[in-house]
């Protein structure tokens, strides 16, 4: 089979989008190299998460010429399908939420993935203008895929509810995460990295973009009410929401216990997680949530929010909490950190509920929804 995929998110993208989009090509790469896959990108941006998997044999690279190297958000919306025509391309396979226009007249087959639905939901997190053209850009590809591939249950709902969508159409397949997470590190390999960064010795780890969706607010709430010796370490791309949270940090006399880093490079992540005494993710909605994913890999015991997916991305033996009560986060806090019978078994609770991820399964799910696209 000649597959293409929307790899815009692959080269520009070091988080969310850009971990799914990688994922997806390398996985199916490795476990299916008989067929051969084309990454389409509108920009040749360096990223080195991108080097190994460009070098293998059954992966090739396109980027758009002439006019279009200057016009690239129109190759991609619509001038990409003749590139795709030309190349032989058999199904392509949106990666982040859209398609271009015009594949089926090309007799192209299409996969879109669609992560969430959550600018629908909750509208305040987001621009106006970028409502409507996320509306307008999901609702179009949901309706005319072949096969809508959505990343947990709970974006699938939404996906039928806001779109009208038949819930045949959808495959929900989930998504695993790097491989290095499930490496077990020497204490020396963790210290040094933990030394590079001055991390306490003992604290709770929140991973993603600090913004109010995400809700890392709501974890500096809950340390006030946490032994002084435990500290809250947050990694990812800040926006104006981390100031916030810094200055309600400094208000509350909390500052030198929370510890936030930005643009700390991939490699350095298992080290980081395995040294987390509790992972929490109090997100107010999510589509999936990955981290969730990586800290059950590297024996880490998770605290999460309810309402949304992350009881699926977490299994029955994750803690969740409302996301709107930092006592409710404190007291399970209080509870994981000091019973260490509760630690021991979530953590070994959380190795086999991931085990549903692995990648060998996983690209077999989406292989044969790929195929059945054909049979049908």
């Amino acid at each position: 089979m000649f597959i293409g995929f929307d790899a815009k998110r692959a080269f520009a993208n070091y988080t969310g989008l850009g971990n799914y989009s990688r994922y997806i090509i390398s996985n199916l790469s490795a476990h299916f190299p008989e067929n051969s896959y084309r990454l389409y990108a509108p920009k040749r941006k360096e990223n080195p998460r991108m080097i190994a998997i460009c070098r293998q044999e059954n992966i090739s690279s396109v980027f758009p010429t002439g006019i279009y190297a200057l016009f690239s958000t129109l190759w991609r919306t619509s001038g990409i399908t003749t590139d795709l025509f030309r190349d032989g391309v058999q199904l392509y396979h949106g990666l982040s939420n859209e398609l271009p226009v015009g594949l089926h007249k090309k007799g192209i087959r299409s996969v879109v993935t669609i992560h969430d639905l959550i600018f629908l939901r909750y509208p305040q997190f987001y621009k106006a203008l970028d409502r409507m053209i996320y509306t307008r850009k999901f609702r179009y590809a949901c309706l005319n895929a072949d096969r809508i591939v959505a990343v947990s249950e709970c974006t699938k709902r939404d996906i039928v509810s806001y779109f009208g969508v038949a819930p045949d159409k959808i495959s929900v397949i989930y998504q695993g995460c790097d491989k290095s997470f499930a490496k077990k590190l020497s204490a020396e390999e963790k210290q040094q990295v933990c030394r590079k960064y001055q991390l306490p010795d003992t604290f709770i780890l929140n991973v993603g973009t600090i913004e109010s969706r995400k809700n890392l607010m709501l974890a500096v709430k809950a340390l006030s009410h946490i032994d002084d010796s435990v500290h809250l370490v947050a990694i990812g791309k800040k926006t104006k929401y981390a100031e916030d949270v810094k200055k309600y940090a400094i208000a509350h006399g909390l500052e030198n216990r929370l510890h936030i880093f930005s643009d700390v490079p991939f490699s350095d992540f298992p080290a980081i997680y395995q040294s987390a005494a509790v992972f929490v993710f109090p997100s107010f909605f999510e589509g999936f949530g990955i981290p969730i994913i990586e800290a059950l890999h590297s024996d880490v015991p998770v605290i999460a929010a309810t309402g949304s997916c992350l009881e699926e991305a977490g299994g029955p033996h994750s803690i969740y909490v409302d996301p709107n009560s930092e006592e409710q986060l404190a007291y399970n806090l209080r509870k994981v950190l000091c019973d260490s019978d509760l630690h021991a078994k979530m953590i070994d609770e959380g190795k086999k509920y991931v085990a549903r991820f692995d990648d060998k399964l996983l690209a077999g799910q989406m292989m044969d929804l790929y195929q059945k696209i054909f049979d049908n």
